[in-house]
This record gives structure tokens, C-alpha cells and sequence, in this order.
């Protein structure tokens, strides 16, 4: 059983806290966590597109379901979306991805992309949590299509009332 001390001033209670950690710090720092190959892994979503991401130390080549990033992404904003992770991180031009992509259109899809990019960054090297995680960029967007209801032209449209 645990032996229970009682601080009766201020001063020994700083005392009995000072050989424990502060709530802010980690008691154990984080492992990286790596397949055999030198990867790090994570999924990224955003509305209903659906991106797995690896990544490796490299020369900055971006893969996309086969396709060069350049050539999947054609819109500069959409490959500007990407490299946000690595330009806040100062990781820009380190690392290979390699990344598939499924479902929504080219803008969710980006967006994908970025979350499990970061996350993967996180996993590869875990002191940029804190960094991408102020950034925004480990949060999932939770904004998606509104179903259309029975009833409803739309989501939330009424079909033209007519009075005759």
C-alpha cells in the first residue's frame, strides 16, 4: 500500500510536487513508429475522400495513386494544400510519399492527403506533433454533405410552392 504524506504549508507541498513531472510535460517521450521498410504510415480524411499516405526519407518525390503529384493535382492551390505540412514542419523536399486516394473530388482529396500526411510525419517523427497540431493539420474536418430528405428537393430545398 501507498504511503500518504500530508503537506501542512505551501512550502512542503512544492517540495512533495517537485520530484514529480508537470501536467504540461510527457512522462515517457514518444517512439517513432516505423514499418521493416523505414516508413511511417498514416490515413488522412476529409468529406468523403479517403487517403492512405507513407512516408521515407528521400529527395521530396510525391507519388498519388501511381500518378506524379504534378499530374493527379493539376491546380497549384491543391499541390499548395499538400505541401503545407512540410513547409510548417521545415521538412519541405525530405521525404518520399507515396499516398492512395479514394473517393470525393480533387479538393477533399487534397485535403486527405494533407491530414494523413501529417500524421505520418507525427509518426515518423514525433516531436513535430506539437508544431503540426497548432497548425490545424492533425484535426479531421468534420464537415460533410448534408443527406437530402424525402419531401425535399435538396438537403433543405422545398420544391416552388404553387398556389394554383
Amino acid at each position: 500500500m501507498s504511503e500518504q504524506t500530508t503537506a501542512t504549508s505551501l512550502s512542503e507541498l512544492k517540495n512533495l510536487v517537485a520530484g514529480t513531472p508537470a501536467a504540461g510535460e510527457a512522462a515517457v517521450a514518444r517512439e517513432p513508429k516505423k514499418d521493416q521498410f523505414g516508413r511511417a504510415y498514416g490515413t488522412g480524411r476529409r468529406k468523403n475522400a479517403v487517403a492512405r499516405v507513407w512516408v521515407k526519407p528521400g529527395k521530396g518525390e510525391i507519388i498519388i495513386n501511381g500518378k506524379k503529384q504534378g499530374q493527379y493535382f493539376a491546380r497549384p492551390v491543391l499541390r499548395m494544400l499538400i505541401a503545407q505540412p512540410f513547409l510548417v514542419a521545415d521538412r519541405y523536399q525530405q521525404f518520399d510519399v507515396y499516398c492512395t486516394v479514394t473517393g470525393g473530388g480533387l479538393s477533399g482529396q487534397a485535403g486527405a492527403v494533407r491530414h494523413g500526411l501529417s500524421r505520418a510525419l507525427v509518426n515518423f517523427e514525433p516531436g513535430l506533433r506539437g508544431i503540426l497540431k497548432k497548425a490545424g493539420f492533425l484535426t479531421r474536418d468534420p464537415r460533410v454533405v448534408e443527406r437530402k430528405k424525402y419531401g425535399k428537393a435538396k438537403a433543405r430545398r422545398s420544391f416552388q410552392f404553387s398556389k394554383r
